[in-house]
């Protein structure tokens, strides 16, 4: 609970941003787990939990659908990045291994570290 009555609570409540699915900026930021916030690493298997999309909904909130359209859209979305992603990193490992560097070249990259 955040003491929402004292200054100090009200500013942190203040900085709270709650989201149903992933909003425009985060969307195309790079993505990762926190191990200390898991569901499974937090909870006892015995105690019950809500999700907030299904809280509001309770209370009134009509943009559900709205959201799972968009979410739906943002995975597809999101799938062909990385498949487009994958296909570039393995045409560039391809490239990579083909490629004929002469040895004039490669005492330059040895000199530079990178051979």
């Amino acid at each position: 609970m955040v003491p929402h009555k004292t200054p100090r609570g009200a500013a942190a409540l203040d900085r709270l941003k709650c989201f149903e699915g992933i909003p425009h900026p985060f969307d195309r930021k790079k993505r990762m787990v926190v191990p200390q916030a898991l569901k499974v690493l937090r909870l006892r298997p015995e105690r019950r939990f809500c999700k907030l999309g299904d809280l509001s909904k309770e209370f009134g909130w009509k943009h559900q659908d709205l959201i799972k359209r968009l979410e739906d859209q943002r995975k597809v979305k999101s799938e062909a990045f990385h498949k487009k992603k994958v296909a570039a990193t393995r045409a560039r490992q391809e490239a990579m291994k083909t490629v004929k560097v002469s040895a004039e070249d490669q005492k330059v990259l040895e000199a530079a570290g990178f051979a």
